[in-house]
């Protein structure tokens, strides 16, 4: 099947024959349903914390602060924002030249609202000879946005998110990864004042992170008196898929094997290679200015308490089970905690033996810790909360996209309609056990969970496949807990006029 230039290729981008294979057999059978017992909700895997709760669990932050965990805000940031101006692209195509669909209607219309407005009104200005304003007064709407989008002058339809200019500030005007860095000092700083902030880049794009990072990282450290450590990784080639016709053969593009990114699951060898205590996951557009962080910044600080405290715990149930001093309520206690704390049962748990139920019950302790927040339901597109079946016959909460779930199925129908909350990535990991060692994350997805899409190369059809999604499949074998945070956390950017919504201005 492979010849000598395929394995040299195997060979340089550090996959093995045997996961070609596999993938493969992924494109001819396919990835199966989950089975579903329930949807999360309050109470039943989700967490709703009054304000007695939460103010317990920001102390227990607090005090966790005090003893100077190292801390890291990992921040998914690969790929370019092109997706964010479709409807720009669009309109670049379009055979009128004046706005005409109310997206185009309100992107002019509030166009001097834009935190990059000033940036585009000189692009303009050299380039065309006339401000923005003038050029639209004139009908030239498409050279306004060929400013906005193109190299020639901001070039914001090839940069990444983090890249573009978000928010606009009475002395200056911020990007995403900038948020990022101010949001780090406000919630990820430890005792010393030490901010660990780690981006996942795609290569092109990693000289402007870089550039950006040593204009203005002084400045923000002088603002929020601290010391950031920056970081950045790219996405693997060995993280790589490869790509199959339509017979489920290695598609091949001038003869060469075809290899595509494997999605945003990949980066769970992202997340392994960072040596954290607790680390922050939160995607690149979801940031807010100044003025409204307190809430988001508080949040934040609690469900990084509940991290802490379960952790604490399950780390006390592992030393007492591990020791062999335990009584049968010692191990009726861990059960309850295991089936009321973090919400994992197992149907044919009273059918186990004694010694087969430690090592059951250390299995299950045993493991890396997220604390994902959830929102309600509004529509928003994103993951939600179930309680999903696994392997060993167990089941637990998972977050699960409706790729997942077979909605021709009534019963599971049902449930995915009965959903209340979403994930907006909001999540807060601890990946170490309590001797301080690394869970290897890889052994914890559940690589059934992948899912495969149809594209096009070359005028030719072919099938790619994405692995596990990294808060989906690629935690599935995670202990987890969801808590319900405020919608008013959650403010993703998808579209260029979501900056214009009065979260964003």
């Amino acid at each position: 099947m492979f010849t000598q230039d395929d394995l040299l290729l195997l060979q340089q981008k550090g996959i093995s024959e045997q996961q070609i294979k596999e993938q493969l057999h992924c494109f001819e059978t396919g990835f199966p349903y989950l089975k579903l017992e329930a949807s999360a909700s309050l109470g039943n895997g989700i967490l709703a914390l009054d304000a007695s709760a939460a103010d317990h669990y920001l102390e227990v932050w607090d005090e966790y602060l005090a003893t100077n965990p190292s801390i890291v805000k990992f921040v998914p940031a690969s790929g370019a924002a092109s997706r964010m101006f479709k409807n720009l692209f669009e309109f670049l195509d379009a055979d009128y030249t004046e706005p005409t669909t109310d997206f185009e209607k309100k992107f002019f219309d509030r166009i001097d609202r834009f935190a990059f407005f000033a940036d585009l009104d000189a692009a303009c200005l050299e380039n065309e000879g006339k401000g923005v304003k003038a050029l639209m007064a004139a009908g030239n709407y498409k050279a306004v946005v060929s400013n906005l989008l193109s190299d020639k002058g901001l070039n914001y339809g090839s940069l990444p998110k983090g890249m573009l200019k978000f928010h606009h500030y009475a002395a200056t005007d911020r990007t995403a990864m900038e948020e990022h860095l101010a949001e780090g000092a406000m919630y990820a700083r430890n005792e010393a004042g030490d901010v660990n902030v780690h981006f996942t880049v795609s290569h092109e794009h990693l000289p402007y992170f870089k550039k950006l990072v040593a204009d203005k990282q002084a400045a923000y450290e002088k603002e929020y008196g601290v010391k950031y450590h920056i970081s950045f990784s790219e996405q693997k080639p060995s993280t790589d898929t490869i790509a199959a016709d339509m017979e489920n053969k290695p598609f091949r593009d001038k003869g060469k094997l075809l290899f595509r990114p494997g999605g945003h699951g990949a980066l769970i060898e992202n997340l392994n290679d960072i040596d954290a205590d607790v680390i922050f996951i939160k995607n690149i557009d979801n940031v807010v200015p100044d003025r409204i962080k307190p809430e988001t910044v508080r949040f934040k600080k609690i469900i990084g308490g509940v991290l802490v405290s379960l952790k604490k715990q399950i780390d006390a149930y592992i030393a007492l089970l591990e020791s062999g001093k335990y009584t049968m309520d010692d191990v009726r206690d861990v059960i309850l905690f295991l089936q009321q704390q973090l919400f994992t049962r197992h149907p044919d748990i009273k059918k186990m033996e004694d010694a087969e139920l430690v090592v059951y019950l250390l299995k299950k302790l045993r493991r890396p810790l997220r604390v994902c927040g959830m929102v309600k339901n509004v529509g928003e597109p994103g993951g939600g909360p179930f309680l999903a079946y696994n392997a060993d016959g167990s089941y637990s909460l998972q977050i699960l996209e409706s790729s997942q779930i077979d909605l021709k199925n009534p019963a599971s129908k049902a449930l995915f309609d009965k959903s209340t909350h979403f994930n907006p990535v909001d999540l807060v990991c601890a990946v170490k056990d309590g001797k301080g060692r690394k869970y290897d994350l890889p052994q914890y997805v559940d690589k059934n969970t992948g899912f495969i899409s149809f594209k096009s190369k070359s005028g030719k059809e072919l099938k790619a496949l994405e692995l596990p999604g990294l808060w989906n499949g690629a935690m599935s074998d995670w202990n987890t807990l969801f808590v319900e945070v405020p919608i008013g956390t959650f403010n993703p950017v998808k579209t260029v006029n979501d900056l214009l919504r009065e979260q964003h201005q």
